[in-house]
């Protein structure tokens, strides 16, 4: 796929969780470290900065569902992963197999937000 445009950056996603507790123990396994936050008077959350994007995860609360969200990960060992996802109970959703962006499987997180893994140096 070609760049349109090298003036742009993703910098924030922002995620829904109905337990911060699971979301971080998913996400530690993923080899995410988030930490908790809370600016001022507003919610705890789970943050941490992934390269140049900050990857945010805030109570479900009555703010709307982030359900239908599909992240991508590049990780240095995808059969590594999947096993610390597994011992865990993690969601495969389609297991790992060759595509065109390499090694690459799908997992849901505890929330159903599903995300894409794919074995690989950028």
């Amino acid at each position: 796929m070609e760049s349109l445009s090298t003036d742009i950056d993703l910098n924030l996603v922002v995620l829904r969780s109905v337990d911060l507790e699971r979301a971080l123990r998913f996400y530690a396994a993923l080899g995410i470290a988030l930490s908790r936050e809370q600016h001022g008077s507003g919610p705890e959350h789970l943050a941490a900065t992934i390269g140049t994007l900050v990857l945010e995860i805030y109570p479900q609360g009555s703010a709307n569902k982030t359900v239908g969200v599909r992240l991508g990960f590049r990780v240095k060992s995808l059969v590594t992963t999947i096993a610390r996802l597994q011992a865990i109970n993690g969601v495969i959703v389609s297991p790992m197999q060759e595509s065109q962006w390499g090694l690459r499987a799908v997992v849901s997180d505890p929330d159903g937000h599903q995300l894409e893994l794919v074995e690989g140096n950028r």
